[in-house]
This record gives structure tokens, sequence and C-alpha cells, in this order.
């Protein structure tokens, strides 16, 4: 098979056919189909979007190196696996597109069609040729992948990733409800001294979103600034990468730009990914008088909860990481894990450094609260 081909795999059953796509272009070529399929794919999160994948694939995908497998019922889409051939550890892999730009790694499907398509996503997975294993990353508890992972007929492996902690709620009065009577009452107090500010708060709109971000990204940038900070937050890649999943994801609802504005002035901005469940706080920065006079975790938190609300979602997942400050709101505790699909002799030895290394990773945290 050459690097820019679109291969059909065989399949049992007339009905049921899957192809992995390894072309260029082949993301943007079924677009329309993978928004539609996300829709109907409730365990997927924000970082399964084609917006979000294809311009993750912009910014950091290399030539030759995309698998999109897809399978389909009687010509319709209903699962589709996107990955690319990667190196880790030395070993050669496929891994899931997103990245370390990316808090969840899952696979998507429908659910309608959920024990045939995963028998032959599965299937396809296997036969698709390269690599020792498929290394997925920050897999949430139910997600596809467990499913993929309980049909899979070679060695799998699992191992702890990052802690994300969630907050279902209804509102900030609801949080505030589980915390003892002291503390409740001092952040209420906290919330008073907010509003007297006078902050406030507005949605960026779809066709204003690159700019918001490009904005938000300068922020958090200065809020770190003599601090150690992610450094690619700093890098021309993840602007554009972001800039541009964000404004199509505004667009359709899976995202908001969250601006912040204190006497006309834009002193914080707070990106929030809209997915089925939940919203999750991605990305914030705040200049350092703001946050020398209020609670800037705690106002957006507010906002982060009303958008949910606006959404019918359940409430807030402030994503990975288990900084001390989101503990003191009691959220539930979900651990990630790492999931290792064998394909050859060789993943063994592949699994054992990513077992060890994989879990000396998620005990270590940078100094930066990444996210709002």
């Amino acid at each position: 098979m050459t690097a820019l081909t679109s291969v059909r795999l065989a399949a049992p059953a007339a009905e049921w056919s899957a192809e992995v796509h390894r072309e260029e272009q082949a993301l943007a070529g079924v677009a329309g189909e993978l928004r539609d399929l996300y829709d109907r794919s409730p365990a997927a999160t924000p970082f399964q979007t084609h917006e979000w994948l294809s311009s993750w694939w912009g910014c950091y995908g290399g030539r030759g190196r995309l698998r999109l497998v897809l399978v389909r019922y009687r010509g319709r889409l209903v699962a589709a696996a996107p990955l690319m051939a990667g190196t880790c550890y030395g070993f050669p892999v496929l891994v899931p597109l997103g990245g370390e730009q990316s808090d969840f790694t899952d696979f998507l499907l429908d659910p309608a069609y959920a024990d045939g398509a995963v028998r032959h996503l599965t299937r396809a997975l296997l036969e698709e040729c390269g690599g020792c294993a498929i290394d997925l990353r920050e897999v949430r508890p139910g997600s596809v992948a467990h499913l993929v992972a309980a049909q899979w007929p070679r060695r799998t492996w699992q191992t702890p990733s990052s802690v994300c902690l969630e907050l279902t709620a209804t509102g900030i009065d609801d949080v505030l409800g589980r915390l003892p009577r002291r503390t409740a009452g001092k952040t209420r107090a906290k919330l008073r001294k907010i509003d007297v500010r006078g902050i406030t708060v507005e949605r960026a709109p779809a066709e204003g979103a690159a700019e918001a971000v490009h904005k938000l990204l300068d922020l958090h940038t200065l809020q770190w600034q003599g601090r150690p900070i992610n450094p690619e937050h700093r890098r021309e890649r993840f602007r554009r990468h972001l800039a541009e999943a964000v404004s199509g994801m505004v667009r359709d609802g899976r995202a908001a730009v969250l601006q912040y504005r204190w006497d006309g002035r834009l002193v914080a901005a707070d990106l929030v990914l809209i997915g089925h469940r939940h919203v999750g706080a991605y990305l914030y920065g705040a200049v350092p008088e703001l946050r020398a006079c209020v609670d800037v975790s705690l106002m957006m938190l507010r906002e982060d909860l009303a958008l949910a609300r606006d959404y019918y979602r359940l409430g807030v997942s402030l994503l990975r990481g288990d900084e001390p400050y989101k503990y003191k709101w009691r959220p539930d505790v979900v651990r990630n894990q790492r999931l290792i699909l064998g394909r050859s002799a060789s993943a063994a030895a592949f699994a054992g450094l990513a077992r060890t290394r994989g879990y000396l990773a998620v005990r270590r945290h940078p100094g930066e609260v990444e996210h709002g």
C-alpha cells in the first residue's frame, strides 16, 4: 500500500465495510460525515470533533502518517478511529490525533450499531500494517476505546494516566451547598466582591473567535510571566491550532470564549469546550492586577457553570490536573487510563517501558496551573 491511498478492507458481510485513509486531505473529505458521527457518539468529547482534529492535524501532523480508519454500515459512517503513525521510546506505534493538546482521546461510535461497528473497527485496526501497538493515552471511563480493548484478540495493557476533576452542578449555589457553612459564607463574600467591581462577561461571536483566542493567549502568557509555563503555549503552531479549531467549534456550539472586561478593558478570557455531558475549562488568562483583587478561578467557575446550565450539560469538567485549589469545590475524581493494544511481539517490550514511564509521568505535575 502506498502512503497516499484509501484501502478498503474485506468485510464478512456485504452491508459492512471498513477503510483506511492515508491521504493528507482525508479529514477534509469526510468532514460532514465526521461531524454527523460526532453528534451520534455520546461518549465522545470535544477533542474528537472534526474541527479540533483537523486543525491539530494541519498544525502538528506529518506527511504520510495519517491513518484514518472508518467503518460503514450500508454506506453510513458508524465508527471512526483518527490515528497517525508515530514513534514512542523508539518503537513504531499508532497514536490518536490530538496529541498532548487533548485532555481525552477516544474513537467515535454510533451506539445504535455498537456490536458490529466495534467488531469491524477492531478487525480493521488489526489489519492496518505498521506499528507494534496502538497507544491510547488519556482514555476516560466509558470510552469507546474500552469497548475495542474488550474485543482485542491480542495482548492489551492498561495503566493509570491523568486525574480529571468534575463538578456535577446546576449552578454556583449548588456547589456552595456542598461546602461547610463557614467556607460557603466566605465564598459568597468573594462573589459579592467580584460583582461590586463591575466586571462584565460576554461570549465572543463565531466571527470573532479567532481574535478572541489570540487575546486569550496573550493574557495567558502575561499571567505566567516570570514563572514556569507550558512552552507549547508560546508556540505559533499552538496558537494557529487553537484559533482555527475554536472558530469552528464556537460556530457549531462546541466551544465558547468568555471575555471579562473591567471598565471596558479586557482583563481575562476563558476558553470553555462544550461536550455532550460537561463543559470543560481548557485554558484561561488574566492580567496580574485582576488576580490581586478578586478570586479569578471562582469568577470563571460561576460563568462556566452558567454556560453548562444554558446548554443543559451536567456541569463543569476541570479537565486534567489535580491541583489542590480544585479540590476546595469537592469535585468528583475521574482517572483517565492509558490503553495499549498490542499488534506484534515487540508490543510487550514497548508496554513495559510505557507502563513504567507513564506512571511516573502521571505523578509529575508542572508548576503551571493549566486550566481555568
